[in-house]
């Protein structure tokens, strides 16, 4: 089968010809991908950022949000048959640890994550694990969907968590209208009635979010702090979304965050330095954010397939992942750029 594999850090992947994948245990699902997004972690992967954490040996495929149809499944696999329309959350998990017991499955303690720490999804076929399949209606088309198994879930967790703050009356700020954030806009609009204020540097991604639900938009000109001073009267937002948090982002987010408000980080990159006594002073809060668990993969496809959350991507072939790695990073795609084999 094809499929775009890296091969030394700081160089492009290439497309490849590799042997497909073979069931090895009972609960093992192969995938036919329909639809493999391609992500700025993947940017950082080649650029060597995940090797510490993951080891991944070299060469191995890229790609951990997809989307497709089941090929072939294991012996005990009951959940999904050959043929179903599924979307896969990317980290295949144990279903045993005290993490996954507790709903936590994104850290789990024995989970593997294709894309990263093995083969993943930019290519014909994925082996996967009936614990990591959401089934969707069969009409649905993997690639209008796929980002959504990693981009989607993680703009949809940071949201939820931050639900509880966001009652009428309050603001949210989100920084980056791009690929995750534009999802995000999304799921606030729909799960909350706070005022959603969008920072972009991009004219084009603030006036997305202003379709997708923003009440304001905000160009990142240095100008900025100001404007989100002025509209949320002074007083900061009560819960910030960084989607960027590099590039002096993060110094933004924690700025424009009010006294008892929630700086919640979902992009990386940057540093985040704050004096202690800020933080204490006024009671502000900085949350991590890392990929949703696999229910909220499913509450998110809900909210797809009612039409409420939608994917602006644009598809490339297998063979032109070059173009869409060098597309992205030099910010020529709004939303999601999505491989189709």
């Amino acid at each position: 089968m094809k499929a775009v594999r890296l091969h030394e850090f700081h160089q492009q992947p290439v497309l490849d010809d590799v042997p497909e994948p073979q069931l090895g245990g009972p609960l093992d699902v192969i995938v036919r991908i329909g639809g493999a997004g391609v992500c700025r972690t993947d940017l950082h992967i080649i650029e060597g950022q995940w090797d510490a954490a993951m080891g991944t040996p070299l060469p191995y495929v890229l790609g951990h949000e997809n989307a497709g149809w089941v090929h072939a499944v294991g012996s005990a696999v009951s959940s999904v048959e050959v043929g179903d329309t599924v979307i896969l959350h990317p980290t295949p998990t144990c279903g045993l640890c005290r993490a996954c017991r507790a709903g936590q499955d994104m850290h789990c303690s024995a989970s593997s994550f294709p894309g990263l720490s093995g083969d993943g999804g930019m290519a014909e076929y994925l082996l996967t694990s009936a614990r990591a399949c959401v089934k969707l209606d069969p009409q649905t088309r993997p690639q209008d969907v796929a980002a959504l198994a990693d981009a989607g879930i993680t703009a949809y967790h940071a949201v939820r968590k931050a639900i509880p703050l966001l009652y009428p009356g309050t603001s949210c700020v989100v920084i980056g209208a791009g690929g995750l954030g534009h999802i995000g806009i999304q799921c606030l609009a729909a799960l909350t009635a706070a005022k959603i204020i969008v920072v972009d540097r991009n004219p084009d991604a603030l006036k997305l979010a202003g379709q997708l639900g923003a009440q304001h938009t905000v160009l990142a000109d240095g100008g900025q702090l100001a404007a989100v001073a002025e509209l949320t009267g002074g007083a900061g937002a009560e819960v910030v979304l960084d989607f960027v948090a590099e590039q002096g982002a993060e110094h933004d987010g924690w700025a424009m965050t009010g006294r008892a408000g929630s700086y919640f980080v979902i992009g990386y990159g940057g540093t985040v330095q704050v004096p202690t006594l800020d933080i204490i002073s006024t009671e502000r809060n900085i949350v991590g954010n890392i990929v949703g668990t696999y229910n909220e993969l499913a509450e998110l496809m809900v909210l797809a397939q009612d039409g409420k959350v939608t994917l602006h991507t644009r598809t490339y072939p297998l063979a032109a992942a070059p173009e869409a790695f060098a597309d992205l990073d030099a910010g020529r795609v709004r939303g999601r750029a999505i491989l189709v084999p």
